[in-house]
């Protein structure tokens, strides 16, 4: 369901997969081939969100804003289910695991995993590369080529899938 002021834009690429229990409020972009999942809000009324390419929001993950602080998740990012992401950036090529929970002014470096669970603490810089977790998250160590191909494959899986629910 899109809800919102008029005045908000929405720009959804048509080639994204948006599930119909979906409520999408405010001013959103998402790129194409994205899908977002059953339960999904994204709350968008006080600031932008805007959602890359090949990227997927799955079941009952809240995104949202506060006044002066946009969310921004990149291409080819995996969002688990379960999980607050609040103001803050998602660079490329991340896998955030499910029941995460990313505060405001955070961000997640490219080639990144953020484990089940974690909790990344406002303002906090996670670096390219790494696995973090824990709550407060911490970096674990650096990833292995093998992981950060991984977490490409897991984007595609759902661009699989999103195109069986079209």
């Amino acid at each position: 369901m899109i809800k919102g002021s008029e005045f908000k834009m929405k720009k959804i690429d048509k080639s994204c997969f948006i599930a119909k229990n979906v409520e999408l409020i405010g001013e959103i972009n998402i790129g194409y081939n994205t899908s977002i999942w059953d339960g999904v809000t994204i709350m968008s009324n006080t600031d932008t969100t805007i959602i890359g390419y090949n990227s997927n929001i799955q079941n009952d993950t809240i995104i949202y804003n506060d006044f002066g602080s946009p969310t921004i998740v990149g291409n080819d990012v995996t969002i688990g289910n379960n999980c607050a992401i609040h103001s803050c950036k998602i660079n490329d090529n991340v896998l955030v695991e499910g029941n995460a929970v990313i505060k405001q002014g955070a961000e997640i470096g490219e080639n990144t995993i953020v484990c089940a669970g974690s909790v990344i603490e406002k303002d906090n810089k996670i670096p390219s590369g790494v696995l973090c977790k824990g709550n407060p998250a911490k970096i674990v160590r650096k990833l292995t080529d093998k992981e950060i191909k991984s977490i490409k494959i897991v984007a595609d899986h759902y661009i699989a899938l999103a195109d069986i629910y079209k």
